[in-house]
């Protein structure tokens, strides 16, 4: 059963600019995830835009936005295949599980000028 559903956009220049902050990808981002998207080069930062926005949308899922969650307790990995998956950890996970969910499924695009994350959030059947 879906329980949340979110879906956010983010322009890519904002994670440019962050990227000249020194130590801000780090507050936002897990480790984990910058060493994927660093490892992509000069298109990393396309890649760390729809993590973003992937995170807003993991929030709006849960219908509490950001509130509470701490970013670097969520990463966006790439399986095998390039399938991306969301994996929780820490606030991210204690509020999922207080939420219900027994699932996150996501969804990631981009092109240069917008990024686009959708995320559904099941639970068990009522």
């Amino acid at each position: 059963m879906i329980l949340g559903i979110g879906i956010d956009v983010v322009h890519p220049d904002r994670i440019r600019k962050w990227q000249r902050i020194d130590g801000l990808l780090d507050r936002y981002f897990h480790a984990d995830e910058l060493a994927q998207c660093r490892a992509r080069g000069k298109s990393g930062f396309l890649s760390l835009a729809a993590r973003f926005a992937a995170k807003e949308a993991f929030g709006k899922a849960l219908g509490t936005g950001l509130s509470g969650l701490a970013l670097r307790d969520m990463a966006v990995m790439n399986d095998e295949v390039g399938k991306p998956e969301l994996r929780l950890e820490g606030s991210a996970q204690a509020a999922f599980e207080r939420f219900g969910g027994s699932r996150v499924l996501i969804s990631l695009t981009h092109e240069r000028s917008a990024v686009l994350a959708m995320v559904v959030i099941e639970g068990a059947a009522a």
